[in-house]
């Protein structure tokens, strides 16, 4: 029974217009995606640009210029080991794949310059010079950094050098992955995107208080109330 109808209906109205905005959500107004689609592909811009850490760990390689390496990793199959021991080949270092195995032999520094480099041509969506410098898939180029550091990493880690395995490990995770995950997506500036970022806040935070309340006065003006 509805025990107060300017309470029922305006929730009831407000609860109407909540699902018509939502309905128009998702449709496909924001440059062919909807609401959705929209902000998430922007926030993934966003996200490209504040992790790019590439200049900051170029300047820290500098210290590794020097420190050098002899290690062997293996790899999932040994097309992939021929594929990584070309890569650090390029980057300076003696490099020999035997079936799965690679033994790699090189200035820590330098190798990680490379690797640093064309993390930075991937973040510029520039996969294609990737292809051309190692002669297959710009992905399977930054899957084979990735997966030859992890490992190498670990060889540190045992061997005790705790600050090589510390410097590997922030390269894979900051440099190396971001490359690989934002591949593709334009990367867009925090303040060049200011305006409608707090568009969004406050529109989530108006959206939601507005779902809440027409839900509220629709209950009580149904009758429906909590009390003490």
């Amino acid at each position: 029974m509805i025990t107060n109808k300017k309470k029922f209906y305006g929730g009831l109205v407000g609860l109407g217009l909540f699902f018509v905005l939502l309905a128009v959500m998702f449709m496909p107004l924001f440059d062919g995606d909807n609401a959705l689609a929209y902000s998430d592909e922007l926030f993934n811009k966003i996200s490209k640009d504040s992790s790019y850490s590439v200049p900051s760990l170029q300047e820290e390689s500098q210290d590794y210029v020097g420190t050098s390496i002899n290690t062997s990793i293996t790899m999932d199959t040994a097309e992939q080991a021929q594929q990584t021991a070309l890569m650090y080949q390029k980057a300076g270092a003696e490099a020999v794949a035997s079936e799965a195995k690679v033994t790699i032999k090189g200035d820590l520094g330098k190798i990680v310059e490379a690797c640093l480099a064309d993390a930075a041509v991937m973040h510029q969506n520039n996969g294609p010079a990737l292809v051309e410098k190692y002669g297959y898939s710009e992905r399977q180029a930054m899957y084979n950094w990735w997966e030859s550091f992890d490992k190498i990493r670990k060889n540190l880690d045992k061997a005790g050098l705790n600050d090589e395995e510390k410097f590997v490990r922030n390269v894979t995770e900051d440099a190396i992955e971001p490359a690989y995950n934002f591949y593709g997506i334009e990367a867009k500036s925090v303040s060049s995107s200011m305006g409608i970022l707090v568009f969004a806040l406050v529109f989530y935070v108006v959206y939601t208080i507005w779902y809440g309340f027409s839900l509220m006065y629709l209950l009580e003006g149904w009758g429906l109330a909590t009390k003490h």
